[in-house]
């Protein structure tokens, strides 16, 4: 075979350094997802949805043949983390936690996870980050250790 092709799709979500809520604003919070996409363009991994609360994000995105799951996390927390602390002098001690995770979801679940992404903001009316994040984690059978996990 002479061509190289791939399509591996992921669903990553981070959250901002001890959950603050830097991301309140409603039109940052919009116009970083659309940075956020802008960088993963960039890293030719095709964005899907991205979407969030205050502290937190996620996004579903198509992941580069040529670029790793933890290379593309990188570049788009680096990216958008000094495109934030370029937006006010309130955000300049912006960051995003040094973790992270990425999940690989199967085809038949693109318009299950784009619905979740979408509805971010409903879900967090019920839901913490952190618990929200401790499903995801089960339900993808990754053991994590607690004392670790929100840094």
């Amino acid at each position: 075979m002479a061509q190289s092709l791939a399509r591996i799709l992921v669903h990553a979500v981070f959250s901002t350094k001890d959950r603050r809520p830097f991301l309140r604003d409603t039109a940052l919070r919009e116009e970083l997802h659309r940075y956020l996409g802008g960088i993963l363009a960039h890293l030719q991994c095709q964005p899907i949805i991205i979407g969030g609360v205050e502290d937190h994000v996620h996004f579903l995105c198509a992941l580069s043949r040529t670029s790793t799951a933890a290379e593309m996390v990188k570049e788009v927390k680096r990216g958008s983390s000094l495109w934030i602390k370029a937006r006010g002098p309130g955000l300049g001690d912006f960051a995003w936690q040094n973790g992270y995770g990425v999940f690989s979801i199967g085809f038949s679940q693109i318009e299950s996870v784009r619905g979740y992404v979408a509805g971010q903001e409903e879900h967090h009316r019920k839901i913490s980050f952190q618990d929200e994040y401790r499903e995801l984690l089960r339900r993808y059978e990754l053991e994590f250790d607690e004392r670790y996990l929100w840094e």
